[in-house]
């Protein structure tokens, strides 16, 4: 369904105020449907009857706009006199309005610009790595080891899982898989954190298979 811009304000002024929108004299038109094509407010239909374009929402024109006519092959489309436009503009006073509009659009720029540059720089924060790691764990006390290392640090471990062939296999120091989340919890870059848990892996003479941020 076609949004209806009619009954927006332009610069303050109601839409259906301004009599600015395109003409199709039928004579002319070909039904190319360039015009329904070119205009992004889908001012424009297609009579497939009759092989022409009609104006089927002029309100939804942006007032001043006139591609539409511009790329017509045949000059089919045709708009008022630009003058129109500047008389609204005299008599609405509409530049006080236009200068309260600027002033927000230069702001939401500069905000969208900031939200930029912070998503940028946390890109490049690793908030997040995940660590695969094989060996016969048994009675190492990994996890105590582990949660020691993390204990006064800005970072927790998650996601944590072991696969053991079997039960008594584990205790019996049967080389077993497990896989765990190193996490940010303030917003930290856990590079700087990541020589210790690498360290703590070789130290327990485990492999460790894999290691990807995420």
């Amino acid at each position: 369904m076609a949004k209806d811009f009619s009954t927006t304000n332009w610069h303050g002024i109601p839409r259906k105020e301004i009599p600015w929108y395109p003409t199709i004299i039928e004579e002319k038109c070909i039904g190319c449907q360039l015009c329904y094509v070119s205009c992004g407010r889908i001012v424009f239909e297609h009579l497939e009857n009759k092989h022409k374009d009609i104006v089927e929402r002029p309100y939804n024109c942006m007032v001043g706009c006139s591609t539409c006519s511009t790329v017509c092959p045949t000059e089919a489309i045709v708009f008022p006199n630009k003058d129109l436009i500047q008389k609204v503009e005299r008599e609405h006073k509409i530049f006080t309005e236009v200068r309260k509009e600027a002033k927000a659009k230069r702001e939401k720029i500069k905000i969208e610009e900031q939200r930029a540059k912070v998503e940028s720089e946390l890109a490049k924060v690793t908030k997040a790595m995940k660590f695969e790691i094989a060996g016969a764990f048994g009675d190492k006390k990994f996890l105590l080891k582990l949660q020691e290392l993390i204990n006064d640090k800005p970072f927790d471990i998650t996601n944590l899982q072991l696969h053991v062939p079997t039960v008594k296999g584990s205790l019996e120091n049967t080389p077993s898989f497990m896989s765990f989340e190193l996490v940010s919890t303030e917003y930290a870059d856990v590079s700087e954190f990541l020589p210790a848990i690498r360290q703590l892996i070789k130290e327990n003479q485990f492999v460790l298979v894999n290691e990807n941020k995420i």
